[in-house]
């Protein structure tokens, strides 16, 4: 290694330990990025739990004990002293050492369709630019070379609230979702039935009257349409729209479509994610990691609680901690957790103050959690009043956590991608600041 142009990992715990690792002119930043990215061993993925509705983090990873506002749910100790979270959560209490929580999360959206768009862009909706999701974003950047799997792949999302925050943006179609049980139908409550059939790719197949012959010259007859249209026409649309036909095909004849197939997996690991469609989807999740895919995404809905809070949160709480905790055992045991950063996020938290039973949407002061790969688990940063119902410590934009996505993934946030009206736009806001605190 030359010292010169590469720092060691031994010298970033160093750095940060010695508290020169500021993000300033110092150069942090910079040999912070260079040090990930030039690591040829560290080929990284990126697995999104997204909380469709808006979680309940008072109740999940900021209780309140003894304050009118914190409910009926107690604290559990975790594996790390000091740090508390839902009783409710017992099986990522015991694997908090992985864990970072942010508790000082404020936006100023608390509308379901804006406040997605905002944390899965980084960017409010409106204006003229199409920006892209993080899972696009990361895809681009991570994407390797000759890869059969596609870079993004979206597990059982529901996308109607906010549409175009679950697409490429201007990256365009290349860039795109791969989506995999979409509006499959969650209920915490019933066992679900055709699990394994909701997760595979569907219409894969060529259709029974086609030969096999008949349709490679269909495929090469469109490819040529498509290459005479992209040099008559060329530009990042048209150009996108025949890679993403390509990868299309790819992916039907490839046998990297066997990651879709549950039932190559053992019974007792199956049962350990737990028997509904989100354990099983982030066992999906950990076999397209395993493929090489950097970015998946798997979606727990049904969090919207105005009505019946605490009720709701326990039964979600249950899926969530099982399958979790899973995922991270099942990562560390195969030497994947290094690589891969897990991101638990929603579009806002709840109000502090009951609603009746139940609680309303609410932004000013709530919580994400990172972990894995990049992050220094065990860690909490930002707090919140005794109440609730301010941030009182360390305040995370949206901004700040998506810069802080990038950096654990190696990616140089500062990079420009240009928009769909000839704007360079960053990977992260110019004035994010990341999370250093919580960067391994």
């Amino acid at each position: 290694m030359n010292l010169g142009n590469r720092l060691s990992r031994r010298d970033l715990f160093r750095l940060a330990a010695a508290g020169v690792a500021a993000y300033s002119s110092s150069g942090w930043l910079e040999r912070f990025a260079a040090a990930m990215r030039n690591d040829p061993q560290r080929k990284r993925s990126c697995i999104l739990l997204w909380m469709n509705g808006g979680p309940s983090t008072i109740d999940l990873w900021d209780l309140k004990p003894g304050h009118p506002n914190g409910g009926s749910f107690k604290e559990v100790a975790t594996s790390v002293p000091g740090v508390k979270i839902s009783e409710h959560l017992p099986k990522l209490a015991q694997r908090m050492q992985h864990l970072a929580i942010l508790r000082g999360m404020s936006t100023k959206e608390a509308d379901h369709g804006r406040a997605t768009y905002l944390m899965r862009t980084g960017y409010l909706p409106g204006g003229p630019i199409h920006y892209p999701s993080i899972g696009a974003l990361v895809s681009k950047e991570l994407e390797r070379s000759g890869a059969e799997m596609p870079g993004f792949v979206s597990v059982a999302t529901n996308r109607a609230l906010s549409p175009e925050a679950f697409g490429s943006g201007f990256l365009g179609p290349q860039y795109a979702p791969l989506l995999v049980g979409e509006n499959a139908n969650f209920n915490p409550q019933q066992p679900q039935q055709n699990i394994d059939q909701m997760l595979k790719v569907q219409n894969l197949d060529r259709p029974g009257d086609v030969a096999a012959a008949r349709g490679d010259a269909r495929v090469r007859l469109l490819d040529e349409m498509e290459a005479d249209f992209v040099k008559e026409r060329p530009g990042l649309a048209s150009e996108g729209h025949r890679t993403a036909y390509q990868r299309a095909v790819a992916l039907m004849k490839s046998s990297a479509v066997k990651a879709f197939d549950l039932g190559e997996e053992k019974k007792d690991l199956r049962d350990g994610y737990g028997r509904n469609l989100f354990g099983q989807a982030c066992l999906l999740a950990r076999r397209l990691v395993e493929r090489g895919v950097p970015f998946i995404e798997v979606n727990l809905d049904g969090w919207d609680t105005h009505q019946q809070n605490f009720v709701q949160v326990k039964r979600l709480s249950a899926v969530l901690d099982t399958a979790w905790a899973a995922l991270l055992d099942d990562l560390k045991d195969r030497g994947l957790l290094d690589t891969t950063l897990i991101v638990w996020m929603g579009e806002f938290g709840r109000t502090p103050k009951m609603q009746g039973d139940g609680r309303d949407h609410w932004a000013t002061s709530w919580a994400t959690v990172l972990g894995g790969g990049g992050i220094k688990g065990g860690s909490v940063v930002g707090k919140t009043s005794d109440d609730g119902m301010a941030v009182t410590e360390r305040p995370v934009a949206v901004a700040d956590l998506l810069a802080t996505v990038g950096l654990a993934l190696g990616i140089d946030i500062r990079k420009q991608n240009v928009s769909n009206i000839d704007r360079p736009i960053r990977f992260a806001d110019p004035k994010a600041e990341p999370v250093k605190e919580i960067l391994a």
